[in-house]
């Protein structure tokens, strides 16, 4: 249990500093979006077995299954998040794709109406997209790196969000 007066901030602990799911009954109806972002490094060894913007192993083609894995993923958040409200996704988007930098970006749009926010099914859609495309590349390769899963921005709620990328 946690007795804080710092923790008062965080939305998920209460007064006592308990974990507490948030009340959004009050809250006021809106159309909310996010976008999350993973990157992976992957191999040398694999980005070779790279063809037609996708990579086949002998479970299938890699990012295909990694859209589906994101996509059902960010509708099965609340199951997986313990103090996430679950949601009705109206719309989710994953867009897997190299950079100029050779590093697999996943994308994860989500959005529906509602009384609280998606971001968490934006993360959750691109976190386990990207954890799908190791799933099935470690065969060819181990040195695999998740390099980074943030928020690129939302919109709805009482603040909107834009990462600012130099």
């Amino acid at each position: 249990m946690i007795r804080t007066t710092e923790m008062t901030n965080f939305t998920h602990i209460d007064a006592a500093g308990n974990p507490s799911m948030v009340d959004v009954g009050e809250k006021a109806i809106t159309r909310r979006t996010a976008k999350a972002r993973s990157i992976v490094i992957l191999d040398d060894a694999i980005l070779e077995r790279l063809t037609n913007e996708e990579i086949h192993t002998k479970k299938g083609p890699v990012f295909q299954t990694a859209i589906i894995a994101g996509v059902m993923a960010a509708k099965k958040t609340g199951d997986l998040i313990p103090l996430c409200h679950p949601l009705g996704l109206e719309n989710c988007q994953i867009n897997i794709f190299l950079n100029d930098k050779r590093e697999v970006i996943v994308e994860c749009t989500a959005s529906l109406t509602g009384k609280t926010g998606i971001e968490m099914e934006a993360l959750t859609g691109a976190s386990v997209a990207a954890l799908t495309i190791y799933d099935m590349c470690k065969a060819f390769s181990h040195n695999i790196v998740i390099k980074e899963t943030r928020l690129i921005e939302k919109t709805g709620g009482k603040k909107d969000f834009k990462l600012e990328e130099n």
